[in-house]
């Protein structure tokens, strides 16, 4: 036995020190170098307070979380419907939607803004040829502003949430549909009554991930805008990394900034799955429906799930 436990602490040695290493580290470095004065010579708190205080940060961490909410928004609706039709689709179909949504989840960074730029730039492929063709489809539009950022982030969103989301819809049963068919329930009403309340945590637990996925963005966006738009991952990058000045300590206190903001966000959406989840469990298990119809529907349910 004690063979055995050994064995298993031995096992998990490489595992410990890749934590060690990729993330603790790292982490303690930021947090120290955070309270570092400027000249490396004692701790302060002047960093927090200069970044809490300057309007030039605190643009920096509204434009992000603005992106990052407005990206995520359309991503976890624009992928609730993609994950719903793709459960319509034959197995092999399906298979090769989902490989190629993995691939397009993936394809980020430098490569997916230079695609972007090719593609709808200044002198990109569809702008020339629209402007050719008389058609002002992209006159108004500006692939280095806002908009931009935001149709460049809601690519890479769209297939994270599809991939997340699609295996809840599997969990809504095939005999739940028929007998609210039975019962005279159209399909609006078994969505509203059984299907969203069952898909509700997921669709919070997927807008978390997108969010932070969005927050923590930064060679798409330093490749598209560069300097131009005032981002917090950007504006870390080029304190920590910068052609002209760097200042360590200030990239590390907004990175700290960085991730309590979307620890904060993760940890808001994570009570609200919970929330979610124990008031479904109520509702399955008492009822609180006013329309008879609807009692019957959650009767139904209730009894298929087997409490």
């Amino acid at each position: 036995m004690k063979q055995k436990s050994r064995g298993v602490i031995l096992a998990l040695i490489p595992f410990a020190l890749m934590v060690l290493a990729f993330q603790l580290v790292p982490v303690l470095s930021m947090l120290t170098g955070s309270f570092q004065k400027a000249d490396g010579t004692g701790l302060t708190l002047g960093n927090y307070l200069h970044a809490l205080q300057s309007a030039y940060y605190m643009q920096a961490i509204k434009n992000s979380l603005l992106i990052s909410l407005t990206s995520s928004l359309i991503g976890i609706i624009v992928g609730l419907f993609c994950a719903y039709c793709i459960t319509w689709f034959t197995p092999r179909v399906r298979d090769r939607l989902l490989m190629l949504s993995n691939m397009t989840s993936n394809f980020a960074g430098v490569p997916l803004a230079f695609a972007y730029i090719i593609l709808l730039g200044n002198n990109g492929v569809f702008t020339l040829l629209f402007k050719q063709w008389g058609w002002s489809v992209f006159t108004d539009f500006d692939l280095y502003s806002w908009s931009g950022l935001i149709l460049v982030y809601v690519y890479f969103q769209v297939p994270l949430a599809l991939l997340l989301l699609y295996p809840s819809f599997y969990g809504i049963r095939e005999q739940w549909r028929e007998a609210a068919s039975l019962l005279g329930a159209g399909p609006w009403q078994f969505w509203k009554t059984i299907g969203l309340p069952i898909l509700t945590p997921a669709i919070f637990g997927t807008l978390g991930i997108l969010f932070a996925n969005a927050m923590g963005a930064y060679a798409t966006a330093y490749a598209l805008v560069g300097g131009n738009y005032n981002l917090l991952a950007v504006r870390i990058g080029s304190l920590v990394a910068g052609d002209v000045v760097t200042q360590p300590e200030m990239g590390s206190t907004l990175a700290v900034l960085l991730g309590l903001t979307t620890i904060l966000a993760v940890y808001l959406n994570h009570l609200m799955v919970r929330r979610t989840e124990r008031f479904g469990a109520k509702a399955l298990s008492k009822p609180d429906v006013k329309t008879k119809s609807s009692r019957r529907l959650w009767t139904a349910a209730s009894e298929e799930v087997g409490q």
